[in-house]
């Protein structure tokens, strides 16, 4: 098994390098940069008369070159060519690509993200800060889906064919094919004070004097915040959950050694949790980490725009929007490596599940 892990983690280097060499190269062609947007702040609010060199009256060679800058930055014209130059130096534009992209390379492999371009702060302080809301979003939405998800999975797999899987089929089917935004959008305009009742807050996921309540308050204020986007979210998990274990739980009930359990005399719940239970659910808790990481960042990416919810999610939207390229990176590189790390954590779940299963023995 050392081997084998000894592999994947090797086998990590190139693919991030992948990963972070193809959206460096995208990042290049997309318009609208941060000197783009530093640029257009500043011509919105009249700034080319102010922060040109030679002042309002910056005519002959200076008008000249901020033309030849502004074929190259929209909007530049009239702006001082040198102010355009010490842009390029701040966000580290002055610099050849391959450059850039060797430097940034050489500070993620030390985990030196740099700062924020339009924040006063470390970008690494600025994913901690936001990183607590996240893991609570997607530490309860796994949780529950998963809570939920299992028990009904194998009820609907023990009564397949019956009333109440057809039923419950259909709510499982209704709930993935509703995306968990609409459905959160839904439930705000319901008791969020939208057209009918206020029920729940619309943002934070704790009230402003938090701080002052008592233990048993802090946890039912918590509660209370989180009700409407953790069910929003746990719509669709619970419903692909549910899915894999009613099929995970059928696929095994057919096989011969239930049927020889059961002609053993064994009662049905013995043969249920004593021998399918455990190959049923290989593959639902090899998933765990997985569902865990989808939850706990690109599931939550709309829900926390629409509870203003202040989490990773969040901040990489902004982020791209604002073209905060050391955030937007910072985020991709850490979550593409806890991605990797999670693809090898499952299986070696599968080997703590079923010790039958060698990976040494297979091909990477």
């Amino acid at each position: 098994m050392g081997a084998y892990i000894l592999r994947r983690i090797l086998l990590m280097i190139p693919t991030l390098l992948g990963i972070m060499a193809i959206s460096f190269a995208v990042i290049q062609f997309a318009p609208g940069g941060p000197v783009e947007q530093v640029i257009a702040k500043l011509t919105n609010q009249g700034g080319s008369d102010r922060l040109g060199g030679g002042g309002g009256d910056a005519g002959g060679s200076n008008f000249d070159a901020a033309s030849d800058v502004g074929s190259k930055y929209r909007g530049a014209q009239g702006l001082d060519p040198e102010f355009i130059k010490k842009l390029e130096k701040q966000f580290g534009f002055d610099k050849p690509p391959l450059e850039r992209f060797g430097m940034m390379l050489w500070n993620y492999a030390r985990f030196d993200f740099g700062n924020s371009y339009f924040r006063d702060i470390s970008v690494l302080d600025l994913i901690l800060e936001k990183m607590p809301v996240s893991i609570s979003i997607g530490l309860w939405i796994t949780l529950l889906s998963y809570l939920i998800s299992i028990p009904l999975g194998i009820r609907k797999a023990v009564k397949d064919g019956t009333p109440f899987d057809v039923w419950t089929s259909g709510v499982v089917i209704v709930g993935y094919a509703i995306p968990g935004f609409l459905f959160g959008i839904l439930l705000m305009v319901l008791f969020a004070g939208g057209s009918f009742w206020d029920w729940f807050p619309l943002r934070g996921i704790v009230s402003d004097n938090w701080d002052q309540l008592s233990w048993p308050a802090k946890i039912a204020d918590y509660a209370w915040h989180m009700t409407l986007p953790l069910t929003a979210l746990v719509l669709s998990a619970f419903a692909t959950t549910t899915l894999l274990t009613k099929n995970s739980f059928l696929e095994e009930i057919r096989k011969q050694y239930v049927v020889t359990a059961r002609a053993k005399g064994l009662s049905e719940r013995q043969v249920l949790y004593g021998h399918v239970f455990r190959n049923a659910m290989l593959i639902v808790i090899a998933g765990f980490p997985g569902a865990f990481i989808s939850a706990f960042f690109t599931g939550s990416l709309l829900i926390e725009n629409i509870f203003s919810l202040d989490g990773l999610g969040l901040l990489g939207f902004r982020s791209v929007v604002e073209r905060d390229y050391p955030v937007v990176f910072a985020n991709l590189y850490i979550f593409s490596l806890l991605g990797l790390f999670i693809g090898l954590l499952s299986d070696l779940m599968y080997t703590w599940v079923d010790p039958r299963i060698d990976f040494e023995r297979r091909d990477v």
